[in-house]
């Protein structure tokens, strides 16, 4: 999971008004994110849970419910991801089964969960009745060398996300998927030196918060215009 879009995408949603939910499985990190957004004036909670599995995922919206009993879930942002890059001779096991597991199972738990919350609600003023958005990557288009796992995740990930669009666009529920091609500014990416030329020009680089802001797009979009995927690069990125 990329902490510096989670980060960026809450702020985003609570200065547009919505109450936030962290759920991932990093308590620390959840917690540091939800005080920011307090000291900004934001409604937020954190809900840790120990791992993407269905049963988890299930607590974690329970225990959203019971935090906000009068509330409705209306957007629901899946960023979590399991990033591997090996030679797939080097692949181990465990590796394989931690990228299906965030990267599909996971992934499949949080939508069963968001789709539910999301079916009895009334329309909204953009004719919705919720917005499912999932955090994606070049991998999930193409695979490639080193990201045999990665790209296996990725790919069903996005099969997943096409196939719940068709299934309950009909429904009034907005299901879309961000292709996010490029190295995002991210203290863990400026630990990489390979990385560091590209988050020193502005050409070359996604900025988290631009990225937040394209989902606050796709939430705003009205029933007559739906987008279902989105590829966000920077302009000097080679595609």
């Amino acid at each position: 999971m990329d902490l510096a879009l989670v980060a960026a995408s809450a702020r985003a949603f609570a200065k547009a008004g919505y109450r936030i939910a962290l759920v991932a499985r990093n308590p620390d990190s959840l917690s540091n994110i939800a005080k920011g957004i307090q000291a900004q004036g934001g409604e937020v909670a954190a809900f840790p849970i120990k791992a993407y599995t269905h049963a988890d995922v299930k607590a974690g919206f329970d225990e959203i419910k019971k935090y906000w009993p009068d509330g409705e879930i209306r957007v629901a942002l899946w960023n979590a991801a399991h990033f591997v890059r090996k030679g797939f001779l080097e692949l181990t096991e465990e590796e394989v089964e931690e990228s299906t597991q965030t990267n599909i199972i996971g992934a499949f738990a949080f939508a069963r969960q968001a789709l539910l919350a999301f079916q009895d609600l009334e329309l909204d003023d953009k004719g919705k009745r919720g917005s499912l958005l999932f955090t994606s990557a070049t991998a999930a288009w193409r695979g490639n060398k080193m990201t045999a796992a990665f790209s296996s995740g990725k790919t069903g990930q996005r099969a997943l996300a096409q196939s719940l669009n068709k299934e309950f666009g009909p429904k009034n529920i907005h299901v879309s998927n961000v292709i996010i091609d490029g190295v995002i500014l991210t203290d863990r990416a400026s630990s990489f030196d390979a990385f560091k030329p590209l988050l020193e020009d502005e050409n070359k680089r996604l900025s988290p918060e631009s990225i937040a802001n394209s989902y606050l797009y796709l939430v705003n979009q009205d029933r007559s215009a739906w987008t279902f995927e989105l590829d966000l690069r920077p302009a000097h990125e080679t595609w």
